[in-house]
């Protein structure tokens, strides 16, 4: 998070990894090994295939890449040790949740001079709060969640979560299927923090959701870019990179972070405790923070990235202009980022968004 902005932060534990590779055609096994190799294991379509193919002509290592969806079916897989990865890139609140759990290594950063040189200082002091000493992760994406909508279909101004309840847009309206995104939505309109943990406030929230779903059209992954670029529904709660996307290939489209807030979220490289080839890790890691790639992915993407050099490199108006794409500081100012709560709370949250679901 499939289209290539498929986004973080989805909570469903009864889903199983689809691991894809875009280099060997499949998924692979502990007995599946190549000796100068990389192991990545990335979000569906989350960089430009062609980065992959300048890495090993340049360096030579052969890089094995397999695709997950969402942050809780990569976990398991890496928990289990059932494939040793090098490489992931997971979404800050599962980077704090696997540092909690001993299943990531510290980086070397004497190996990441393109890291230090080029990763914006403002997203390590942003990463502190996942990540406390900056020792087990590079910023790779960031953005908000916030709200799509045609600009032809939605008259009154759009700043408010409030405007998903509106019965007006009965079918119109599609929602983000993850637990975590989906909750703090009427956790932000009570004023309350996506990161709470009051049982009962939760609980609230996930009443005011079961209120909301006869007016859902649909709780949607991937399918949020497409239905609202072709006009079959009004108004999406999509992430920031998902807009640029959609903007530039539907005028009629625009996005609002509402004024209650947001999640500002970061995903990042991260090496695994188990890894195999931690200097390959580390080059990989180091290539995808050279400008020149760096630019590559995000043009492939859309997401914003860290990396300070990629705007002067940029050479399409329409994303080096972007409001979306590099926006106004302004607009972070008092955003949480989401936290890993412990496992209860999870197993809490999930629960409650399941109910949503079967209501």
């Amino acid at each position: 998070m499939t289209n290539l902005n498929l986004k973080k932060f989805l909570l469903i534990f009864s889903l199983l990894p689809i691991p894809l590779s875009l280099i060997s055609g499949c998924s692979f096994d502990e007995d599946d090994t190549e000796e100068n190799a990389v192991y990545v294991y990335n979000w569906g379509d989350y960089l430009d295939p062609a980065t992959i193919e300048k890495f090993e002509e340049e360096t030579g290592i052969s890089v094995i890449y397999d695709e997950y969806d969402t942050n809780e079916s990569m976990y398991p897989r890496i928990a289990e040790g059932a494939v040793h990865y090098d490489v992931i890139c997971p979404s800050d609140y599962m980077i704090q949740k696997m540092i909690a759990n001993d299943l990531l290594q510290p980086l070397d950063f004497e190996k990441l001079p393109n890291a230090k040189k080029y990763i914006g200082a403002d997203f390590f002091e942003q990463s502190k709060m996942f990540d406390p000493e900056n020792k087990y992760s590079v910023p790779y994406c960031w953005g908000t969640v916030g709200i799509m909508y045609n600009k032809n279909l939605v008259e009154e101004p759009v700043d408010s979560w409030k405007i998903l309840w509106d019965e007006k847009y009965k079918n119109e309206i599609l929602m983000q299927d993850s637990s975590r995104d989906a909750l703090m939505i009427p956790l932000k309109l009570m004023g309350r923090s996506l990161n709470e943990t009051d049982k009962d406030e939760i609980a609230k929230a996930r009443d005011m959701l079961i209120k909301q779903k006869p007016l859902v059209q649909a709780y949607v992954v991937d399918e949020a870019k497409d239905k609202l670029i072709s006009g079959e529904a009004a108004l999406g709660v999509v992430f920031s990179g998902e807009a640029l996307m959609i903007m530039l290939e539907n005028e009629d489209m625009d996005f609002a972070v509402p004024k209650e807030g947001t999640n500002f979220w970061i995903d990042s490289w991260v090496i695994a405790r188990d890894a195999e080839n931690v200097d390959n890790a580390h080059k990989f890691i180091d290539f995808m923070c050279r400008p020149e790639i760096a630019v590559i992915n995000f043009d492939h993407l859309g997401y914003s990235t860290p990396n300070i050099a990629v705007r002067e490199l940029e050479k399409d108006e329409n994303y080096k202009n972007s409001p979306v794409a590099f926006p106004d500081p302004s607009i972070y100012e008092n955003q949480e980022t989401y936290q890993y709560l412990g496992n209860e709370m999870d197993r809490f949250y999930n629960r409650q968004w399941m109910r949503v679901k079967v209501e």
